[in-house]
């Protein structure tokens, strides 16, 4: 059997775990820059708040609905996505992150267990160590899995947040009330094509012919129609390697001075480089982007992005700042307003299989200075020490004016207790 866990309203809960007076209050948690909803709270769905809605929409429900409103504290859901993924993986040794709210894990020789009450354990556990409320799916396949979250979640006063689906009865009926558009891995274009064949829910897709499927949707939706008929073909997945990391934002205003923007692309590369060594690892080459505000119509249009090899492979802030300026220099226009620009590493190696180059090295200074120069920066949000080509005041420049503290990542942002 597997479980899917998923917390309810990650963003939301975070903010409410260490603001125990918002329970019961409609809470929204804002994009980058303070620019959009991309959370809710149940009460603010019931407002009528919907995902996407400019913040400048919010000011009617704030004044007459008791709104609360906060910017993306991402350091803060970041932690408290560790602590339950840590709690919980002490429920099953095989477990997979599906994501910053979402973990899979695997019971194997669990059968002589009573999975509700296991379930009912583990919210136990997650609401008094986290403080945080999440949803329990059990079913034979993860894909089942998925669907028994949506019910335990959708239905959490019936089941008390778990769900179990270990019966074939209770497979289908939970297929014939999930509408195709809902099941994990069917976007909204691909929904409208199945509607278009006659599948409305999850069960009219099961009775769909393999070969019909494996022909339009590929291999891929054969494996997600057998998952859903009961049929394990989507094992835990080992955490790969990435193959890219990306650092990129949006402005809070439109850029026109070179300046800035090569001051926050040299930026973006040394938080690149700093995940690199995080994970142990070189990168080969580094791409650069720009994009202009789409949305002002009447403005020049103008995006484009450039990838340069490096001559060796490195995780250090002065190459990948030297080549990433490089890059910039490249695709730079002047007279644009840029909206939002980023960097990106590729071809990514870990350590022990770092290639060399016969002809060109990077100095062995910069290793001993790279190390220096994480453990001065060590649990700080902004810098100690960077390049004179970054800004040490501010590192992310993000409008957030909402943003509250950091209370499990700032020893000044700590509760106290008197």
């Amino acid at each position: 059997m597997y479980a899917l866990v998923d917390c309810n309203n990650f963003y939301a809960s975070s903010e409410r775990a260490f603001q125990p007076e918002l329970n019961g209050k409609p809470v929204v948690v804002l994009s980058n820059n303070d620019g959009c909803v991309i959370a809710r709270s149940n009460e603010a769905k019931e407002i009528g708040i919907k995902m996407g809605l400019p913040a400048f929409m919010l000011k009617e429900f704030e004044k007459n609905k008791d709104l609360h409103i906060f910017s993306s504290n991402y350091e803060l859901y970041d932690d408290m996505s560790k602590r339950v993924m840590n709690t919980l993986s002490e429920f099953s040794p095989e477990v997979e992150v599906y994501s910053i709210d979402e973990i899979f894990l695997k019971f194997t020789g669990f059968d002589n267990y009573n999975l509700h009450d296991y379930g009912q354990k583990m919210r136990t556990t997650i609401r008094k160590n986290c403080w945080l409320p999440v949803s329990v799916g059990f079913a034979p396949t993860k894909a089942l899995a998925k669907v028994a979250n949506k019910i335990a979640k959708k239905f959490s006063h019936r089941w008390n947040g778990v769900y179990v689906i270990d019966t074939d009865e209770k497979r289908i009926k939970a297929l014939k009330w999930l509408s195709i558009e809902d099941v994990w891995g069917i976007g909204r274009q691909l929904s409208k094509k199945l509607v278009g064949w006659g599948c409305k829910t999850a069960y009219d897709f099961t009775q769909l012919d393999d070969y019909t499927v494996q022909k339009e949707l590929s291999i891929v939706g054969l494996r997600l129609k057998k998952e859903l008929s009961g049929l394990n073909y989507l094992d835990l997945e080992e955490t790969d390697r990435k193959k890219a990391i990306a650092t990129t934002r949006s402005f809070a205003k439109d850029e026109y001075l070179y300046e800035n923007l090569c001051e926050r692309v040299s930026t973006y590369a040394t938080r690149c480089a700093e995940k690199l060594r995080r994970a142990g690892s070189y990168c080969s080459k580094v791409e650069v982007f720009v994009i202009t505000n789409q949305f002002k119509v009447h403005e020049m249009q103008y995006a484009n992005k450039v990838v340069i090899s490096l001559p060796f492979a490195s995780n250090s802030d002065i190459t990948i700042a030297k080549y990433a300026k490089k890059a910039l220099d490249i695709i730079y226009k002047p007279n644009y307003g840029y909206k939002k620009t980023g960097v990106v590493v590729h071809e990514i190696t870990p350590v022990p299989y770092k290639q060399g180059n016969l002809f060109f090295n990077e100095s062995p200074k910069h290793e001993k200075l790279m190390k220096v120069l994480d453990q001065l920066n060590i649990s700080k949000m902004d810098p100690v020490v960077t390049l004179a080509s970054s800004d040490l005041k501010k590192r992310e420049k993000m409008l957030r004016e909402r943003l509250s503290k950091c209370y499990t990542t700032k020893w000044n942002d700590l509760i106290e207790i008197s």
